[in-house]
């Protein structure tokens, strides 16, 4: 029996709060908070969607005052959904548990995006619940498509480019891991041109060989072992699952018994949603992040600004916590920005020196216990090491005057600057350097 189409809800009653447009890079979410303080309610924040955050990321504050807009269908149906999932995983907070029930949701919408997020389903280890979370996706999301040993030939050619299908990436350390990324470089780049629509491959088909694009725009949840690589990476939405804790429980999967009811809920979810396609498409809500981390996320955003009650401010909320904790993890890895973030702290500790020379630079990040640049390579980290990884950010060695009026070879702390506001804003910010001055 087909379930009956919910009734229309509009976006109207979200009009009690009005969020101004401008964002501050850096600061995710702070461009929000005098707005919202003069209409803030203080029974609407300090729930447990203010707590729970995953990691010690500097976040904005203020966000939890955004006013409650009016329950909807849609929005009893996001709680629904989001009491199912809780079911059967642990998120690792609220705010990832929100974000997927929003993900999941936002997938019955394909038609109306510009952008399609990925869900990054990543643990440090086995049993955290990857596998888990994928079972409850694929009898919720919108056309699944499990693409287990599937070649990105087949895969591109299953994508119908007016209503995609979703694709459920399980063991996702097999396809990128060390050993065999380089042989899975076509299906890294078909999740990377997916996230945009309008970005295509072309391949000759036929005897005739005719050149023929085909599709590759596809909502995708990619779940497996350790990170992926950083390209997908920035395009998802970020969920790091943890094992279960003692005392954590949670409902065994039994597919007799769940799948039906779960499907169930995705068929109510996907009337209701489909009557909100047009005005998905034509919604451009204010985000709390910029960049690619704004398109990436306003899909969900939308779907929480269709569904009201509490879901618009549980969506932002989210969204500046876990884009944040992202750009903490992105400054703590060894790769990326942590060379930077690192390099900061030594400069910072040396009392803002001028320079330094490359071996003191050196010899001051493998004296890091937390780092990894003693451990780095069979020696530690070395000169010609250091040197590419900066390259990278356009930081060369020079020649520098010591302070017993040498030269040596190293590293002038005016050349970080621009690279420290950019890729670690959050160490020791050079903008508010009582001892220099910059701004």
């Amino acid at each position: 029996m087909q379930p009956e189409n919910p009734e229309r809800y509009s976006t109207s009653t979200l009009g009690q709060a009005i969020w101004p447009t401008a964002a501050i890079p850096g600061q995710p979410g702070t461009h929000l908070l005098a707005a919202q303080a003069d209409d803030a309610d203080p029974s609407q924040g300090g729930d447990a969607f203010a707590s729970g955050v995953e990691g010690e990321a500097a976040a904005p504050t203020g966000l939890e005052a955004i006013p409650d807009a009016e329950v909807s269908c849609g929005s009893m149906l996001l709680d629904e959904l989001l009491a199912q999932i809780a079911t059967f995983v642990i998120p690792p907070s609220p705010q990832a548990l929100d974000a997927i029930t929003l993900w999941v949701v936002a997938t019955h919408l394909q038609p109306a995006w510009q952008h399609a997020p990925r869900l990054a389903v990543v643990g440090p280890a086995k049993r955290c619940g990857k596998s888990r979370l994928l079972d409850v996706l694929t009898e919720t999301v919108h056309e699944p498509m499990i693409t287990i040993n599937t070649t990105p030939a087949a895969i591109f050619r299953s994508i119908d480019g007016e209503e995609p299908p979703t694709l459920l990436v399980d063991e996702a350390d097999t396809i990128f891991g060390p050993k065999v990324a380089e042989k899975n470089e076509e299906t890294r780049g078909l999740l990377n041109a997916g996230h945009q629509r309008g970005r295509y491959v072309t391949r000759v088909v036929g005897n005739d060989h005719t050149p023929h694009k085909f599709a590759t725009f596809a909502m995708a949840a990619i779940a497996g072992i350790g990170d992926l690589p950083d390209t997908v990476m920035d395009r998802s939405v970020v969920i790091r699952m943890r094992r279960r804790a003692g005392g954590e429980e949670v409902k065994p999967f039994r597919s007799r018994r769940d799948i039906p009811v779960l499907r169930e809920l995705r068929d109510r979810l996907h009337s209701w949603a489909r009557t909100l396609l047009e005005e998905a498409a034509d919604l451009e809500p204010d985000m709390p992040v910029e960049d690619r981390a704004a398109d990436t996320w306003e899909p969900l955003v939308v779907v929480a600004d269709l569904a009201g009650g509490s879901w618009p401010r549980r969506a932002r909320v989210a969204c500046a916590w876990m884009v944040a904790a992202e750009v903490a993890a992105e400054e703590d890895h060894p790769s990326g920005a942590r060379i930077l973030a690192d390099i900061r702290r030594v400069f910072f500790a040396q009392r803002e020196v001028d320079s330094l020379s490359t071996e003191d630079l050196l010899h001051h990040l493998r004296q890091d216990p937390e780092a990894p640049w003693a451990e780095w390579g069979r020696r530690g980290l070395d000169a010609r090491e250091l040197g590419n990884r900066l390259r990278e950010f356009d930081i060369r060695p020079g020649n520098v005057r010591m302070a017993d009026r040498t030269q040596r070879k190293g590293y002038m702390r005016n050349k970080f600057l621009d690279a420290w506001r950019r890729y670690c804003p959050t160490v020791h910010p050079v903008d508010a350097d009582p001892v220099r001055g910059e701004g």
